[in-house]
Formats: structure tokens, sequence, C-alpha cells
């Protein structure tokens, strides 16, 4: 039979809509709220039942709705927020008329409003896309937003809904958005009568340390800069701080808060060599780019971005970051050491949670080698305190011909990983002999050949060109195999074959949307790990100082190149609590 084609009702229509703009919970949580800072509210409380699903409730002071535009407000594509039709320039969180019509499609919605100076506040209510009458209500300035038995009308959608819990963690989440987006309005959160967060209306350095937690807070590095009219301030962590989910990244492009992949990415990127594989920086961003720069009109739940010029706002990201984190090393940014029953780990496991085993900063002791830890004789002159320029004080001995035990002035002892440490010395000075163009190569006399498989070969051989600005020459030599020409001169007669292949490898890993940048960064942390000292080999006393002191003076030296630590530290309350001596 012949199709016929036909229009489907208004109603169908408006719940097939609402599927783009409100699939869980959280998402009529959002829109909501949004409505009620682009009503000028200053104070919102959120009350969530079931997590969502059975009630959602959002009381606002904002301007309210007149009763004349009760009705229209729950048309489709009907809005208060479009100065004009150009889409350029979108100064509210909301602007497509969808939201509450598409709530009112799915769910049972009632709205309370009383704008100042009218009479008494009015009611409506919408089931399943059937709005009723306009009628007198109690109710003060602002408006009430109820909604209650989400996706009644659709039960298709509910079935695949996620636990109460979970959806109340994800509408708290759209919430915590919010709050940190617009810290001159007060949030009340409740979920099944358990106050969430209960915040007053305060500056955005004492809402971050209310949402973050205020230790961690206080860990956090201001960072601000500017690029062809796009600003960017906040507080990012240092990379000691890290975080096994992205849950502490929060962002905001002019007022909005995103979940923007090119921020997430730019975010990663930055911090890429400092935190291992698996962890996630902290961070509080907020962009400021002028209205005909970005597109907002991405997404129906506008939580994605289009900027015109990506690549410079990835810049900017990067290069602010980096600059907030390139500070010498300091006793405030190393991470604290624990107990060693927190280190056991399966056999092969790494012991920092999140990172892989790659082989770096192992130690490497002979077969059959006995632990071991030697202790150097006082300094000629008196020993005193180590002086306070140099917060890693000074070395009292080495243990396992791996580790430099050193004590600091404020009497801390310190552990300090020395390949780990040398291996993030030796890669900030590869890069900046890098930058400043000196990289020298080394031809060799006789060319070496290493093997490798056609993939593996073809990888190394499309990356030819960047190894070379880094002194590595190499080219194709029949099927699966490279030739080497020359090394970096500083590396200093490094295995050829092992180099490459561990270039290959983390080449394999490179981020391509900033292909160039990773892929350099990639090279220069693999020359750097074959260059430094070796975890197994015994140190001097006067080589022992030297690091310590070099570390004191080096950008990012409180990680290594993979992200891992390169020292620890113990004080005196942590060693009290330890032995259990806290409170005597």
């Amino acid at each position: 039979m012949q199709p016929v084609i036909r229009r489907l009702a208004e109603t169908t229509i408006n719940r097939i809509a609402a599927g783009e703009v409100i699939e869980r919970p959280a998402a009529a949580v959002k829109e909501l709220v949004e409505n009620a800072l682009d009503a000028g509210a200053r104070r919102i409380e959120v009350l969530l039942a079931g997590g969502g699903i059975a009630r959602i409730e959002i009381i606002d002071d904002g301007c309210g709705i007149t009763r004349d535009d009760l009705a229209l407000a729950l048309e489709r594509h009907a809005t208060s927020k479009l100065a004009d039709e150009t889409l350029i320039s979108i100064p509210t969180l909301g602007f497509r008329g969808e939201a509450l019509p598409s709530i009112g499609a799915v769910a049972r919605l009632t709205l309370i409003s009383r704008p100042a100076g009218q009479d008494c506040a009015y009611r409506v209510h919408v089931a399943g896309g059937a709005v009723g009458e306009a009628v007198p209500a109690p109710g003060i300035a602002g408006t009430r937003a109820i909604v209650e038995d989400l996706f009644y009308a659709t039960p298709a959608r509910r079935k695949f809904l996620r636990t109460p819990r979970a959806e109340a963690e994800a509408a708290e989440r759209a919430v915590w958005r919010l709050a940190l987006a617009a810290p001159h309005v007060a949030f009340r959160l409740v979920s099944d009568e358990r106050v969430m967060f209960d915040l007053p209306a305060q500056d955005e350095l004492a809402r971050v340390a209310a949402l973050f937690g205020r230790e961690t807070a206080t860990a956090l590095l201001p960072l601000e800069a500017e690029r062809e009219g796009v600003t960017l301030r906040g507080l990012v962590g240092p990379a000691s701080l890290s975080r096994a989910t992205m849950g502490l990244q929060s962002f905001v492009v002019n007022g909005r808060p995103v979940i923007d992949p090119l921020l997430r990415l730019s975010l990663r990127l930055a911090y890429r060599d400092v935190v291992p594989a698996g962890r996630h920086a902290v961070a509080a961003l907020r962009l400021t780019v002028p209205d005909e720069a970005v597109d907002v009109n991405v997404h129906p739940a506008k939580t994605e971005l289009r900027f015109a010029d990506a690549n410079g706002v990835r810049s900017l990201v990067i290069g602010a970051i980096g600059r907030a984190l390139a500070r010498p090393v300091s006793l405030d940014s190393a991470p604290v050491a624990m107990p060693a029953q927190s280190f056991r780990t399966a056999p092969g496991a790494s012991a920092y949670p999140g990172t892989r085993a790659r082989g770096f900063a192992e130690a490497e002791l002979a077969l059959a080698a006995q632990p071991s830890a030697r202790a150097f004789p006082p300094p000629p002159a008196a020993a005193g305190p180590a002086p306070h320029d140099h917060p890693l004080g000074a070395p009292l001995g080495q243990i396992l011909d791996t580790y430099i035990l050193a004590v600091a002035p404020d009497g801390a002892l310190v552990l300090v990983d020395q390949h780990a440490a040398h291996e993030r010395l030796t890669e900030e000075r590869l890069r900046g002999e890098f930058l400043a163009g000196r990289i020298a190569a080394q031809p060799l006399l006789v060319p070496v050949v290493v093997d490798f498989s056609p993939g593996e070969a073809a990888r190394l051989l499309s990356e030819a060109a960047t190894l070379a600005r880094l002194g590595l020459e190499i080219e194709a030599f029949g099927p699966g195999a490279i030739l080497v020409r020359s090394l970096p001169a500083a590396l200093k007669n490094p295995d050829a074959a092992g180099l490459l292949r561990d270039l290959a490898e983390e080449f394999a890993e490179s981020e391509a949307p900033l292909a160039l940048e990773a892929r350099l960064d990639a090279a220069l942390a693999r020359l750097a790990c074959h260059r430094s000292i070796r975890a197994g080999r015994r140190l001097q006393r006067e080589e022992m100082d030297a690091l310590l002191r070099e570390m004191e003076a080096t950008p990012r030296a409180a990680t290594c190149s993979h992200g891992r630590p390169t020292f620890l530290r113990l004080t005196r309350a942590e060693l009290e609590k330890m032995f259990g001596r806290r409170g005597f």
C-alpha cells in the first residue's frame, strides 16, 4: 500500500521535541533554574523528591510572569529573552522558548507567579501538553514552578531513567554548576528533605570554597589572561592536586555554565605532562567572549558552544594554566606521604590510583640486591636547619640508591625520587633548548637500523619532521625498518632502538586536536627519560644537594614528566598521627 503522509498531532510534536530538551530530571531542573536566573532572581530554592522523578520545585524571587503572559509562556518558541531575530547577542541563559512547553508536554507542571505590583499571584496547570486557565492563587513575588510525575505522558522515556539516587545526583550536579556560575545569587538545594547546600550571595572565591571544599580551594592558584578580546580568569589546582573524576571542574562562558568538549580538552592538555593518566585537574574557569565570537545555539541543552576562533581559545586556556603552574617547587606543592599500608598494590600495579606502570621512575636494582640506606656524616660546618630559601632542605642520606632523604627548614622529612626529579629537570632544560632553537644533532658514525612492525614504522616516519626538530633524524630502510642517522647530542649515547620504540608508543597516544604541541611534548618527555639519572644509582652528597637546589628553581618540578610526584613530605603532625601520638 502507498504510505500516506500526515501531520502529527500538536501534542505528539511537543513530546518529540521535549525529548531533545528534557531527557532526564536534571535537564528540567537546569532549565527552570536558568529561567529563574534570567528573571533576575537573587535567591533560588530547589526542592527534589525521588530524584526529581516524583517532584521538582523551584522557587525564586525574580520578576515573575504576568497573568496575561502565563499561557503564552507555555507555548513553544514563545520567549521574552530575544531582543531581535539575529541570534548574535544573547545575554540570557535561555532563549529558545522550549523549556516550559517541553516540561508541560511530558509531566504535570504548575506555575504560580506574581510580578511586583500585581494584586495577587496566578496559577496555571499543564498536564501532558493540555494547558488550563490561569486562576488566582496565594503566592509571594516571584515564581514557583512545580513539576510532578515526570515522563508520565511518555512511558518509553521514563523506563530508561536511572535510579532515583542517580537522577538526584545528576540534578544536584546541574544546580552545583549554576551556583558556581552565579555566586551573586543565594542558592538552597534540598533533596528528599536533606539540605545539600544553603549558600548566601557571596563573592566568587567564597562560592568556589563552599562548593569545592575549603581545603581544596585554599590550594588553588589564581590565573588571568586575555587574548584578542577573550578574557580568562579563575582558579586552577597545582600539579599535586588531582581527582579520580572531573567532578571538580567548572567552566563558565559569558555567565553560562557549560560542559564544552573544547574547554575540557584544553584543560586536559594543559595538565598533560604534570597529572598522571586517569587523574583529572581541579579548575574553576570563567571566560568572557565577544557575542559575535561564540555560538550558543548549537544544541537544545545549551551546554556546548562553537567558538569562532577555537584554536585561539584553546591556546589561551593552555597558556594561562601553563604559566600558573610554572612556579618553582615548594613544600606547599608537595604531596603528603601516607602510611605504608595506603600503598599496598597488586603485583605490577601502580601505587598511584589511575596511573599506568610505564617503566619510568621505577627502581632498577640489580638482581637479588638487598635493601639499603646510606647516611652521610655531618658536614664540616655545624649542622643546623636548612636555609628558608631551600624549601627541600639538606640531604641526609640515600635509600635503596633511589630516594634522597632530606630535612626541610620546618623540620619535615622530605623523600625525593631521584629519577623522577631529574626527569622533570631534564625535560624543562630540553624544552628551553628547543624553544631557543639549540637542540643539536649528533650524527652517528654508523647509522643504526631498528626493526618495527609496519604500523609502528609508518607512525614514526610520519613524525620524521617533528623528530628532526629535536635532533633525531630517521628515514625508511626497507619494509618495517627505520634507519637512525643522528640523535640529540644531549642524550650521551642512548639506546636508539629503545628510544624509538618509546617514541612510537607515545605518538600513538598523542591528542589529535593539538597534534604538533602534543607530539613535541611527548617526544621531549621521552628524551628526558632516556637522559635522566636512573633509579639504583648511588649519588654523592654534592650531587644530591645540587639536584634539590635545581628542583627549587625549576617550574613544575613537583611532578615528573608523566605526572607522578617527584617528592613527598612528612610533617611532624603527620608523623605523630602515624605513630598514634596525636592528642598526647
